[in-house]
């Protein structure tokens, strides 16, 4: 047995594990995150897909020695306080999902895809997707969560920033300090 260490989701984990441990089989084993699915086992299906310090992996095929001291997402990091990730809630606004055992590996591929074409184009989504297989939807509403999601992850990133009127109390002003 030997100790692997890395961040998931954000926190430390850590388990003991034989060396030949799978990634998919440590996240949904000792850590218990099961929103990782086993689908094929050869890398074919995409549903055990995550992200490796932001690159999408088909935790199927990876040893989990292989990303120690890494950060690996899995679709329960996806949401932050309580509040669904835009691809997250694409998918569900446009019903990118039916039975929903591809749709985990599928949203943080497309997550990984909006990370490094913020804006692509049908041709790119359903390239980039193309990796993950769905058996239900016929992929149409898949693709237009992904387009929902680009719009509004774009959206979010050219938003003007307000600043607050108060800290803690105190008022403040969005007007430069004079210099003293």
């Amino acid at each position: 047995m030997t100790r692997v260490s890395l961040t998931v989701n954000g926190r430390p984990a850590e388990a003991m594990i034989e060396p030949n441990t799978l990634l998919v089989d440590l996240l949904r084993g000792p850590l218990g995150l099961t929103g990782t699915h086993v689908g094929c086992d050869t890398t074919q299906c995409g549903a055990c897909t995550v992200l490796v310090d932001g690159e999408s992996v088909k935790s199927c095929t990876v040893l989990a020695l292989q990303v120690a001291g890494r950060a690996v997402t899995t679709v329960e990091g996806l949401a932050k306080e309580g509040r669904l990730h835009p691809v997250q809630q694409a998918f569900i606004d446009c019903h990118g999902l039916q039975c929903g055992f591809c749709t985990p590996g599928m949203m943080l591929t497309a997550r990984a895809l909006l990370a490094e074409n913020p804006d692509p184009d049908e041709a790119e989504i359903r390239e980039g997707i193309s990796g993950n297989l769905c058996r239900c939807t016929g992929y149409v509403n898949i693709v237009k969560a992904i387009q929902q999601a680009a719009g509004e992850l774009s959206a979010a990133e050219s938003a003007p920033v307000v600043a607050a009127e108060t800290v803690d109390g105190q008022a403040v002003s969005a007007e430069p300090a004079a210099a003293g």
